[in-house]
């Protein structure tokens, strides 16, 4: 691994034994990109790989005779004006009223490790070792601002990290209308836009189109979160790219709110991969002595398939994303009482249903909604954490410890940045919410969005919610976010700096998130927003699971986990066994699959066991007692390999593999029954060729080497499916290494 600079051709390679990145200054002073993809080896020059012609329309950027168009150049950091016709990753208002800019080349540092972006997230190294980084500064002398374009090559990884920063040092304010974290371009369109997208209760769903010249783009512009609506990753890959050969690309903005994921394909077939926050509604101002820092965008090359690529970002996000007590430790087995009870419940109630997931072999129990103010209805309440002592006459503290005192760990849900308007917190500081003064305040799911842009919010919110946990026995909290933000605007702010709001408002999240972790570092955080509406990597770095979607329709979860995987560790994904027939769908699906797809993912329930008979009863506890055995290697230490995808056919499987390849489990899951069907055959992979396993199903076991399971497969039995359920049945297949 290293990054060499070649000084006399001013180029800079950075590369590992799987990828490689060069960049070079051209001769305006401003920075190209030669390559980005499969390693190779260094040399002096790579000066061949400039191509440069004189073409009509053409604006040159250099004195004659030089030919050098911005329109026709992989440039690493593009701005608009100077004879570039595409979109550019920054524009800067000047007080004269231009835009036009230009960065040159001053200087540069590379050094081992990577330093933090505080208070944004971003990965980090756990020796300086594991990385280095080049940073490179150039400068604007008009407007007397540096940019400080930043980049970290992993040593273990084909990762490169990317992130831009202002320093402004000019006597005249300018303004940010754009300030993207990256751009990278590649030399033809030959390939195919892979991004995550869906709605509440279908996210991040698998969407694959082919590139075209001109724009296309996910984003999310909804203030609170990135949003169920798309996802802020995306992917290009070859046409040919399955999930275990070929070519991709992968791209992950670490951020919460709003972003913009955007290729571009010019009409000579360049393709511009821009990523970052979204422009809409963002307008920065700069004084004297002020800097403004992006994002981080996790860039993942794989020469081997998307599961390859999936591979680096879980093992990523595990080892260099997730932080604290939890980083890389098995989740606890856990009850939530939500689809149990809803609102309506006692302590008795609660402490019964408690009990029996204890005797079931659970290890958490979680408290939901309705604990809280005069919280019995989502109209009421939210935003005043105190207990609601008629249904918890102990409080959560004396509610806690009677949990505790069971052998279970207790856990406890909040929405910490909404609030409704039916409650006192509302009633004192009606000012605190994002609206507009003398317009309609719109609403959704009858509350409001906290001004977590003002410090006094989040003080006075971490105030009340700290004394709670300080107080009771919590080892688990669940921190909610159900709405979308509307009419964006602070009252605590000047006119001026409105466009500030939204991004201060992530900022207020993160250190509200950054203080609790702080204070209670023992406590797992996962995080939820109606579900997966905020499924992105900062939260990852402040709350290492999430709730991967209010949807818990075993079916249905095929999809979402599968999209979910494309950047996201299973670990990473909050997953529960729930009733029948489903809240969400009115589905019945058989026990075993609500388990068999539990599994892959952190794995408990949300249901009342209470109603279920003894056979169910029975089933749950053989669930509880495989999960403890085999959460290690799902969870934390497995490869997880995509194998069918519910996109393409009736059929979704997956296989999660030792390191040593010794151990694997694996899963197969029909949707819809066939009468008088075909054969069926499973091709694992993974494995190792020359390993002979012992294969469990059910209660038949064989043994075959892991070349034959690999790729002649294993054979489907369409009985066993039939007894399993028929409609939505699934197989569950475990793996040892066996002596042969």
């Amino acid at each position: 691994m290293g990054i060499i600079f070649h000084e006399q051709e001013k180029t800079f390679h950075l590369y590992n034994k799987e990828v490689s990145y060069i960049i070079r200054v051209m001769e305006n002073g401003q920075l190209e990109n030669l390559y980005y993809g499969k390693s190779i080896r260094d040399r002096e020059s790579f000066m061949h790989l400039h191509e440069a012609i004189s073409r009509p329309l053409t604006s040159v950027c250099v004195p004659e005779p030089g030919v050098l168009s911005m329109e026709y150049t992989k440039q690493e950091y593009p701005v608009y004006g100077t004879g570039d016709y595409r979109s550019p990753a920054l524009s800067i208002l000047q007080e004269n009223g231009s835009r036009i800019v230009n960065f040159t080349y001053v200087s540069h540092e590379i050094y081992q490790g990577k330093k933090s972006l505080s208070p944004l997230p971003a990965v980090y190294t756990n020796n300086e070792h594991e990385a280095c980084t080049l940073e490179i500064c150039l400068h604007d002398e008009v407007i007397n601002t540096d940019l400080i374009l930043s980049y970290t090559m992993f040593e273990e990884y084909p990762v490169i990290t990317r992130n831009a920063k202002l320093v402004h040092k000019g006597e005249e304010s300018i303004v940010l209308d754009r300030a993207l974290s990256m751009s990278v371009e590649f030399q033809d369109m030959d390939f195919e836009m892979v991004h995550l997208s869906g709605a509440w209760a279908r996210e991040r769903y698998v969407k694959e189109r082919k590139l075209e010249m001109g724009i296309q783009a996910v984003q999310g512009i909804h203030g609170t979160a990135g949003g169920a609506e798309h996802n802020p990753f995306l992917a290009l890959k070859r046409p040919d790219t399955t999930e275990s050969h070929g070519e991709v690309y992968g791209f992950s903005l670490v951020y919460s709110g709003n972003f913009l994921a955007q290729t571009e394909v010019s009409t000579f077939d360049m393709t511009r991969v821009l990523m970052g926050i979204h422009p809409e509604g963002f307008h920065w101002k700069l004084e004297r002595g002020e800097s403004f820092q992006t994002p981080e965008v996790v860039m993942v090359y794989s020469d081997r398939g998307l599961n390859k690529m999936s591979q680096v970002y879980h093992r990523l996000y595990r080892k260099n994303l997730m932080r604290g007590q939890w980083k890389e430790q098995p989740r606890p087995i856990l009850l939530n009482n939500w689809e149990a009870t809803y609102f309506d419940f006692t302590e008795e109630k609660i402490l019964s249903i408690a009990k029996k997931a204890k005797e079931a072999g659970v290890e958490l129990f979680v408290l939901d909604d309705g604990w809280f103010g005069a919280r019995n209805d989502d109209y009421r309440g939210l935003g005043d954490w105190y207990v609601n002592l008629e249904k918890l006459p102990d409080g959560i503290a004396g509610l806690s410890r009677k949990v505790e005192e069971m052998g279970l760990k207790f856990g406890l849900w909040v929405e910490l940045e909404m609030v409704n308007k039916d409650s006192d917190l509302y009633r004192a500081h009606p000012d605190w919410i994002v609206g507009v003064p003398e317009r309609f305040e719109s609403h959704g799911r009858h509350q409001h969005v906290l001004d977590f842009s003002r410090k006094e919010v989040v003080d006075y919110i971490y105030e009340m919610i700290s004394k709670i946990v300080r107080e009771s026995r919590i080892s688990y909290i669940k921190w909610d976010m159900n709405r979308y933000m509307s009419e964006p605007y602070s009252r605590g702010l000047a006119a001026g700096d409105q466009g500030k709001m939204m991004h201060q408002y992530i900022l207020g999240v993160y250190d509200l998130y950054t203080r609790l972790t702080e204070e209670f570092p023992e406590i797992l955080f996962e995080s939820c927003a109606s579900g997966g509406a905020r499924f992105d990597p900062a939260m990852l770095f402040f709350a290492p699971q999430t709730w991967t979607s209010d949807d818990t329709d075993a079916s249905e979860r095929a999809k979402i986990q599968y999209g979910t995987s494309y950047a996201y560790p299973l670990v990473s994904m909050g997953s529960h066994v729930s009733a029948v027939p489903n809240h969400q769908l009115l589905r019945t699906t058989p026990l075993s699959t609500r388990a068999n797809m539990a599994y892959f993912g952190t794995f408990g329930y949300e249901l009342d066991l209470n109603l279920l008979s003894e056979e169910e009863m029975a089933q749950v506890k053989e669930q509880v007692a495989f999960m403890k055995k085999y959460r290690r290697l799902i969870q934390v230490e497995g490869d997880f390999y995509r194998l069918l995808s519910p996109f393409k056919g009736n059929e979704t499987a997956w296989i999660v593999v030792s390191p040593d390849r010794n151990q694997a489990v694996a899963a197969f899951y029909q949707r819809l029954n066939k009468i008088n069907a075909s054969w069926l055959r499973f091709r694992l992979e993974g494995l190792d060729k020359d390993t002979l396993y012992e294969v469990k199903c059910n209660d038949t076991v064989y043994r075959a080497y892991g070349d034959e399971l690999m790729y002649a497969g294993i054979p489907v039995d369409r009985e066993l499916l039939n007894k399993e359920g028929g409609d939505f049945a699934s197989l569950l297949y475990v793996l040892e290494k066996a002596e042969p």
